[in-house]
């Protein structure tokens, strides 16, 4: 098939795209018109939702992986105004930072904040205003740009999604987190609405695969990778002590594995000859290591038939890469790292530690960041594993319930509103679960799988957190 953007006779090139829209479902994704421009090249717009969802120096790398993914989409041809960016800024002029207004996603990398669109920060990064984007719903907005997805039935959408995560839930700086259920909803919504042809949604988090296990459905055109599975930690890379290392005024990763793999895979390919699936197995490849304790498996759900798409088809492509012929299975540059999501914060208070003058006020400073970052984990543990057997017994039987895993294809909980009240109670009074309590979420919604009770768990929560010791 010849390529109709091509063709030099006007009748050739519109007899051309009219048989390759009637065979769309047979022919390869290559014989589509191609260009440089917000089209997409069937008469429909990309748009690109970004979304860091951390604040914090020691979280430099979501924020370094968002602004790395508009330059991918503004260098892909997409308009300031078909990008729509949630972040926190508050990396690129914090004090820890070495390089002032500059923010990094490769040790060798260029500046990639230069440009960003700032349409929702601090305060206004939220889940109710990330639904209200998605939706095209200006109404339902507080603060930011106004910016929304305001797209038609012939647009295509890319939207992704960086921070920590766990068993049903996304984080969030502010605000109640985003859950599961609530987000699928909003995607049925805007598939019900008719006001988008396809929809593709990458998700950097750690037990990523959960908000999309059981719950998404494959016949709404929606395809969807994780960086990791339902159970498991996704992974920082660029770290400090990594190979390659961050500069050495840096203490902080700049990146993450399964966000760099992808990014770093766009900027060199011509995305009008990539596939979705092409890349999903160059990133799965690059993410998984030989060692899966220090790796994840990346995922796919959804409509997985869209992984025919070309990637062009969502974030166009730089023109600088059109000579580029895509490799089948390219060899792929080693990212070794160290550090699981929930650990980066850890290493970043060390080295912040380490490499502090004795008995300077830094040292001190940076030694009592790490001493409460340790001390709070272990609240967070101890208050868990106290709750748990209260509710269930002695330590073998509260285990047995906290830790169960169902099995693949199953959503993680059966009642979305008792997980998000039990959620709601614990942080009531034992405090925020944060970035690294997370990890228990699975626990919490185990107890609504069983029966616990809203009641039960304020009991419980109110016992636990009134005696707990103090820290070693």
């Amino acid at each position: 098939m010849m390529n109709c953007c091509s063709c030099g006779a006007l009748i050739f090139v519109t007899l051309s795209c009219m048989i390759v829209e009637s065979l769309r479902s047979e022919l390869p994704l290559e014989a589509m018109c191609l260009n440089h421009s917000d089209s997409s090249g069937d008469d429909g717009k990309r748009w690109g939702v970004l979304v860091a969802g951390s604040r914090g120096y020691a979280n430099y790398r979501h924020q370094a992986d968002i602004c790395h993914a508009y330059q991918v989409l503004r260098k892909g041809g997409l308009s300031d105004e078909n990008i729509i960016v949630f972040m926190y800024d508050d990396i690129a002029f914090h004090e820890s930072n070495p390089r002032p207004g500059v923010i990094i996603n490769n040790p060798n990398g260029d500046d990639v904040y230069y440009g960003v669109p700032k349409d929702y920060t601090g305060d206004d990064v939220n889940a109710d205003n990330f639904y209200a984007v998605i939706l095209g719903n200006k109404s339902g907005l507080t603060g930011g740009s106004g910016k929304v997805v305001d797209s038609g039935p012939n647009d295509y959408i890319f939207i992704y999604y960086a921070d920590h995560g766990s068993s049903g839930v996304l984080g969030m700086p502010n605000g109640e987190y985003v859950y599961a259920k609530d987000l699928i909803n909003v995607l049925k919504k805007k598939h019900d609405a008719k006001t988008f042809k396809s929809m593709v949604f990458y998700v950097e988090a750690c037990e990523a695969g959960s908000i999309f296990e059981g719950l998404l459905a494959n016949n709404i055109n929606i395809y969807a990778t994780t960086a990791s599975n339902a159970v498991e930690n996704s992974w920082a890379t660029y770290c400090p002590g990594d190979n390659p290392s961050p500069p050495s005024d840096y203490d902080t990763c700049l990146g993450d594995v399964y966000s760099i793999s992808w990014l770093e895979d766009s900027d060199k390919h011509d995305l009008r000859k990539e596939t979705l699936v092409q890349q999903y197995q160059v990133v799965r490849r690059r993410t998984a290591e030989d060692n899966l304790e220090l790796s994840s498996h990346v995922m796919q759900y959804g409509n997985t038939r869209r992984g025919k798409d070309l990637v062009f088809n969502y974030m166009g492509t730089n023109p600088a890469n059109d000579n580029f012929t895509f490799v089948q299975y390219p060899s792929s540059p080693s990212t070794p790292r160290l550090v699981t999501q929930r650990d980066a914060d850890l290493l970043h208070f060390w080295h912040k530690y380490h490499k502090a003058p004795i008995g300077s006020q830094d040292k001190l400073e940076a030694q009592k960041r790490l001493v409460d970052e340790i001390s709070y984990r272990k609240h967070v543990d101890y208050s868990i594993n106290h709750i748990g057997m209260l509710l269930f017994g002695n330590s073998n039987s509260s285990s047995v319930v906290l830790e169960t895993v169902r099995p693949a294809g199953q959503p993680l909980v059966d009642d979305w509103d008792c997980f998000k009240m039990l959620v709601t109670t614990y942080e009531k009074y034992c405090g925020s679960l944060s970035k690294y309590g997370m990890k228990y979420m699975r626990a919490i919604a185990n107890m609504c799988n069983v029966g616990i009770t809203k009641e039960e768990m304020a009991a419980a929560s109110i016992k636990t957190c009134s005696i707990i010791p103090p820290p070693n």
